[in-house]
């Protein structure tokens, strides 16, 4: 028997789903369902019979036939013999699983009745020349009891705007507005300005992964850097370039630059200084807020601004805590597959955050001095939690018999399309289809029940 390998993943949740019918060349199988403890999560063996499987093998040796290289044999001509000899049965194994493993898979399904919720995982358990056995692990929803949700005494906080946040906020606006005016060319980097840069990272002479950026935008003296690269660039004029001798801190995330000396090749291409503004007409007039054209004006519209945020951050924080008062009473079992899809997912947004600023993630890692698990690590909870919140409202959307009619979607799907400013088709095609405004309104109807329910 040889070594067990895993095959990759070529099985889909959509394809979890279809059934087909049975054609000629498809193989037998024999199945065995073996059931492990979360009673949503299945294991099911599936043997493919041995016509089958030397078909599938001979299928892939005719395929590496065409390009082997034998010395004394012609491309095409080497013999199955020759062939296994000096490659190895083994060889061939993968590929001829992969030949079989989802009209396999579709047979381990059919007349079970499973519904996954997250992509299926195969492992190849058992194979040799004579014997392929798949194994099939199948995640379906888990079991969800609710003791209560309703008369929790949860209830939303009031909202009051204070002076002091009122000049917080007409600092930031100023500070918003501030002009960034460009340097003289005689002029140096001081602390406090924007330096455009290019640079590079080498150790030992020899370039480092996500140690490069051009025209970079650095505010000297914010720390965005390593110690001591912001403090080296004061003095630098624009169109100089300088070598920064630095050393990384030891307790560096990545471990073949901890504690490590190098040098980073630094070039200005501008120098910039904050102006600061007044409240003036000009500034006003920029400020561009109709009807705001004085201080006690702007003061006014900053209390407005600040109480309309406020609300939304105290419906938001509201909604939460019902929703984690309401998780206290659930018992449900988590599928870890579903956390780490969830997981993934919240890692690509991040990484699209990451790069709509202009950074790699390699460069995020090293200047934030984190790893990738670190990454991970942060978003594990909030997946669960979004997986638990999840299920816990579709359960109580089923208890309470919720609905949305096709006309309460399209309305959503059209007030929606106009926040965003996007025709209805385009706004439907991003966020997913109707299936997603659908459920999207089922929701917020659940989440208006518990409101109700717990006030």
């Amino acid at each position: 028997m040889a070594n067990k390998e895993e095959t990759k993943e070529k099985v889909t949740k959509k394809k979890a789903t279809k059934e087909t019918t049975k054609k000629k060349d498809e193989p037998k199988e024999v199945t065995k369902k073996e059931e492990v403890k979360e009673s949503n999560v299945h294991k099911v063996e599936v043997t493919i019979d041995k016509d089958t499987w030397k078909n599938a093998l001979d299928k892939v040796f005719l395929e590496k036939q065409k390009t082997a290289r034998v010395d004394g044999f012609r491309k095409g001509k080497v013999p199955r013999s020759v062939f296994e000899k000096k490659f190895g049965k083994e060889s061939l194994y993968l590929d001829a699983a992969d030949k079989v493993v989802e009209v396999a898979f579709v047979k381990a399904m059919a007349g079970k009745g499973y519904n996954p919720v997250v992509k299926p995982s195969v492992s190849l358990k058992e194979v040799s020349d004579t014997e392929c056995v798949f194994e099939f692990t199948i995640t379906e929803k888990p079991a969800v009891n609710i003791k209560s949700y309703k008369g929790l005494n949860i209830k939303p906080k009031k909202v009051e705007v204070t002076d002091e946040e009122i000049e917080h906020e007409l600092g930031h606006i100023l500070e918003r507005y501030t002009e960034l005016v460009s340097k003289d060319k005689d002029s140096k980097i001081e602390n406090g300005d924007i330096a455009i840069i290019d640079f590079e990272g080498f150790k030992d002479g020899k370039a480092f992964d996500g140690g490069k950026g051009e025209n970079y935008s650095l505010e000297i003296g914010s720390n965005t850097f390593i110690p001591g690269f912001e403090e080296k660039m004061i003095g630098m004029k624009a169109g100089e370039e300088r070598d920064l001798d630095l050393t990384f801190p030891k307790e560096y995330t990545a471990k073949d630059l901890a504690g490590k000396d190098v040098v980073f090749k630094v070039k200005v291409h501008e120098i910039k200084t904050k102006q600061d503004r007044k409240l003036d007409e000009d500034f006003f007039d920029d400020l561009g807020i109709e009807g705001v054209d004085s201080e006690a004006k702007l003061k006014k519209h900053i209390k407005e601004d600040i109480s309309k945020r406020k609300e939304k951050e105290v419906e938001n924080d509201y909604v939460d805590e019902l929703l984690e008062a309401v998780a206290k009473n659930v018992e449900i079992n988590i599928p870890e597959d579903l956390v780490e899809e969830e997981i993934n997912r919240l890692m690509a947004r991040f990484e699209d955050q990451i790069r709509s600023q202009g950074l790699s993630l390699d460069l995020y890692f090293h200047f934030s001095n984190t790893t990738k698990d670190d990454l991970r690590n942060q978003f594990e909870k909030e997946a669960y939690t979004n997986v638990l919140y999840r299920f816990m409202l579709d359960e109580i959307k089923e208890l309470e018999h919720v609905e949305v009619t096709d006309e309460e979607a399209e309305q959503a799907a059209d007030d929606l399309s106009k926040k965003y400013n996007m025709s209805k088709e385009e706004f439907l095609k991003t966020y997913g289809g109707m299936d997603f405004v659908k459920y999207d309104v089922e929701v917020r109807k659940v989440i208006d029940l518990l409101k109700e329910y717990n006030k």
